[in-house]
């Protein structure tokens, strides 16, 4: 497919060294419509969940360099005791720079998946001087992120998470509220059962820095309101708590291809997250 790249190139400061910004406008033979992409240093993470690995957030991630979105900078492997261990390098560079992070044990539970998101962000602070970052989290990574931010979230030590997206995220561990209310409800209201996680994130977001958040959910059809594992009422079950703490808060709910493992390689889920993460 031909394109044609106009590159408008400016220099910000931050991240403890250059920051740069750089606008592509991709214009398609095929199409008429030019896609804008706003691309910066700004690193984004890619957290999988419990029992995942690198074909988790893999062939997304080589997709969006394919589509030149973004760039694969760094895969992070943390350990059990925390310590990190990083392949690939941060260039500086303004080409929304994607990290994968994997977790050395990958079947622990979510307080451990937040201390662990929280000293990858402590190494890219002490490493590279990141003040900001974006993160991905599927399934229980989504739920392990929402608890970092809820936990850790609010020390200035550490970047500051600007965009955050949930694929397919237990917010409300299983629980399924769609015998009593409907979506709209669930989304004015928030649920009408409450699980031990959902009220952990009711004590702490109050207090949490704001950022964007996008909850990305499956549903198999019109009698499954599930991806197959995760409830849709569970994945959105936040978003009016969400709306109360004054967060900007979107949600989207995934039709086709929707089991909870394909959502990832899902081509809507893609173009949504590049909109939410990188669209101008």
């Amino acid at each position: 497919m031909k394109k044609i790249f106009f590159l408008l190139l400016f220099i910000l400061v931050g991240c403890g060294h250059k920051a740069e910004t750089t606008t592509t406008i991709s214009e398609t033979t095929t199409s008429s419509t030019a896609e804008i992409i706003k691309k910066s240093s700004i690193p984004t993470l890619f957290i999988h969940g419990y029992s995942g690995g690198p074909q988790t957030f893999g062939t997304l991630i080589e997709r969006m360099e394919k589509n030149d979105l973004a760039k694969k900078e760094m895969t992070i492997t943390v350990k059990s005791d925390g310590s990190i261990q990083a392949d690939g390098q941060l260039s500086g560079q303004a080409n929304n720079p994607m990290i994968q992070v994997l977790f050395e044990d990958n079947e622990s539970h979510e307080w451990n998946q937040a201390a662990w998101i929280r000293a990858t962000l402590a190494y890219l602070h002490d490493t590279y001087a990141i003040k900001n970052v974006h993160l991905v989290g599927h399934s229980m990574g989504g739920a392990s992120s929402l608890r970092y931010l809820g936990t850790y979230g609010a020390d200035d030590s550490l970047p500051q998470v600007n965009k955050f997206s949930a694929i397919g995220a237990p917010f409300n561990e299983f629980i399924d509220t769609s015998q009593t209310q409907s979506i709209d409800e669930l989304l004015a209201n928030g649920p009408t059962e409450f699980s031990a996680r959902y009220n952990d994130y009711a004590t702490t977001l109050p207090t949490a820095p704001k950022c964007e958040i996008q909850l990305l959910v499956g549903q198999l059809s019109t009698e499954e309101v599930n991806d197959g594992i995760v409830p849709i009422s569970s994945g959105l079950s936040i978003y009016h708590l969400l709306q109360e703490n004054n967060y900007h808060v979107s949600s989207h709910i995934i039709k086709t291809n929707a089991q909870h493992s394909q959502l990832h390689e899902n081509e809507e889920v893609d173009a949504l997250l590049q909109a939410f993460l990188w669209d101008k």
